[in-house]
């Protein structure tokens, strides 16, 4: 569980790092587990945001995901229903029940891992109460030049921005560029949250080794979606921690 200060940190800033809060041993297992699911798809379909290029001067960069990572491999069910993580999560947004969005995972490969350009994840689900986090889970170290997760503190406060919509949701480039943002490095274990109002992105990964995390969205079982937008995540509604108060069907999700 995190402290008072800590939580009075994440209403300024908009962010908080946990560090430690998987142990090392385990990001391992979960590293491999993730680099093990990658192989068995055997996808083509790479994700990265065709934005992308502004950043690293058209340079091609490749990226490796899944969504809905619990169906694939259990070890990621008990993972997204660890206390150690739902309790932060419910303290962050002050209710004991903790509800699922969705999951993805990412594999930056090495040398050419895709950077994300500066963002909010508002545009992408939007809630009446604003109640949606993230906590990106590191399963290997993410210095600055492995394209780690960058931040703006306080850009929460500024409730939903306008984004460009060419290439994928971002924020304008000349307005929010990526190296003004402040480094969230992390070590293998450490976990990282955010509000959906938080701007945020990443940079390339250049280093020989790959960058691997495990994204989860939640939110406040009682904060309803704004529209059908990815209402698609298969995972949807799970509840994580608690009760869902709210009654709604899956189907109304």
């Amino acid at each position: 569980m995190v402290d008072e200060a800590a939580l009075a940190s994440y209403r300024d800033n908009g962010y908080l790092l946990v560090k430690g809060l998987i142990g090392k041993d385990e990001a391992a297992t979960y590293r491999q587990e993730s680099h093990d699911l990658i192989g068995r798809l055997n996808r083509d379909w790479d994700p990265t945001w065709g934005s992308a290029k502004e950043l690293t001067m058209g340079a091609a960069t490749e990226l490796k995901h899944c969504h809905d990572v619990q169906f694939y491999s259990a070890a990621f069910a008990r993972l997204i229903t660890d206390p150690r993580f739902t309790d932060v999560a419910a303290a962050i947004m002050g209710t004991p029940n903790v509800q699922l969005h969705h999951t993805k995972m990412f594999v930056k490969p090495p040398e050419k891992g895709s950077p994300f350009p500066m963002h909010q994840d508002h545009p992408f689900f939007p809630h009446t109460k604003d109640s949606v986090g993230a906590a990106i889970f590191h399963f290997d170290d993410a210095p600055v030049e492995k394209g780690c997760v960058r931040v703006v503190p306080g850009s929460h406060k500024n409730g939903a921005l306008q984004h460009e919509t060419e290439g994928s949701y971002h924020l304008p480039f000349s307005e929010w560029p990526l190296e003004n943002s402040v480094p969230c490095e992390a070590e293998a274990g450490d976990v990282l949250f955010f509000s959906y109002h938080t701007v945020h992105g990443s940079g390339t990964n250049t280093t020989d080794e790959a960058r691997t995390t495990l994204l989860v969205q939640y939110r406040d079982p009682e904060d309803e979606p704004i529209g059908d937008s990815h209402s698609q995540s298969l995972g949807q509604g799970m509840m994580l921690r608690g009760i869902d108060p709210s009654s709604r069907a899956l189907g109304d999700r």
